[in-house]
């Protein structure tokens, strides 16, 4: 590398410019960034007060602290607080974020629970699909996309047509039963039973869910799946999989489950033709 002054050129030694080598200051960063997220674990950046690194912990710790009892409050109300803010704490000094929105943190922080966590014996077993429940809440209340009516006949044959599921609703699978955990009922191990949910958001912008019963869930799955089928040949496959004596009482059963469906705007209407 080479400076210019005039016609003179000075050549500056190249160790100046070494990336081994960091400069001071940026040291000084990383040990402090270490210290904030792991104060126990790591030291504090040398010559720098404790009283003001105290402030500099307590900020950053409350401030991803609140933000996270805020996005999962059901989570926060069943753990007990120093399990809690220990599950924090790890999360804090462990995950390595993949964005800097503080709206998707819920989504890392989830991210966490699922591949990083691991088993600890203060967590609930339900700690993930809660946590997942809750992010889902989240998630289609922020989703920008709005219900799109396009190509859609909202009042057609349920059966006749092709069913369209709306995309700001979500099929769900649970082995808890998510939806009624609270501090007053905190299942120990998983029914026999999965719970079957949709989450949705309606034209109105409102968040809700139905819990679903098998069939009703492997109609919605079938739906999200099977993309040319009318309503009656859905139901239909299913009769034939539950190897039901009477065909027409699961498709008259159908129907009506869609039709509850629709008034929800979980299901939208029917393709048109």
């Amino acid at each position: 590398m080479s400076a210019y002054s005039g016609n003179a050129v000075l050549r500056l030694p190249r160790t100046l410019f070494s990336m081994d080598k960091r400069p001071s200051f940026t040291e000084i960063q990383y040990a402090f960034t270490r210290h904030i997220r792991d104060p126990k674990n790591q030291p504090a950046p040398a010559d720098v007060e404790d009283r003001r690194m105290g402030i500099y912990r307590e900020l950053f710790y409350n401030n991803v602290e609140s933000l996270l009892a805020n996005s999962f409050p059901v989570l926060r109300k069943v753990m007990i607080d120093e399990a809690w803010h220990a599950l924090i704490r790890d999360y804090f000094a462990r995950h390595e974020a993949h964005t800097p929105l503080f709206p998707k943190m819920p989504q890392e922080f989830l991210q966490y629970l699922e591949k990083e966590r691991g088993m600890h014996p203060t967590d609930p077993p339900f700690l993930w699909e809660l946590a997942h429940y809750e992010w889902v809440e989240t998630a289609l209340s922020l989703d920008t996309r709005e219900i799109d009516l396009a190509g859609i006949d909202p009042e057609g044959d349920l059966l006749a047509g092709v069913p369209v599921l709306s995309p700001l609703a979500w099929p769900l699978a649970y082995r808890f039963p998510v939806q009624r955990i609270s501090p007053n009922d905190k299942p120990h191990q998983a029914p026999e039973e999965p719970t079957y949910l949709v989450v949705y958001r309606d034209r109105r912008d409102e968040v809700g869910f139905i819990e679903l019963n098998p069939v009703a869930a492997r109609l919605l799955e079938r739906i999200a799946e099977e993309r040319d089928k009318s309503g009656r040949e859905l139901l239909d496959d299913i009769a034939k999989e539950l190897q039901h004596r009477n065909p027409e009482a699961v498709i008259d059963g159908g129907l009506e489950i869609m039709a509850q469906l629709r008034a929800k705007d979980v299901l939208l209407g029917i393709r048109m033709t």
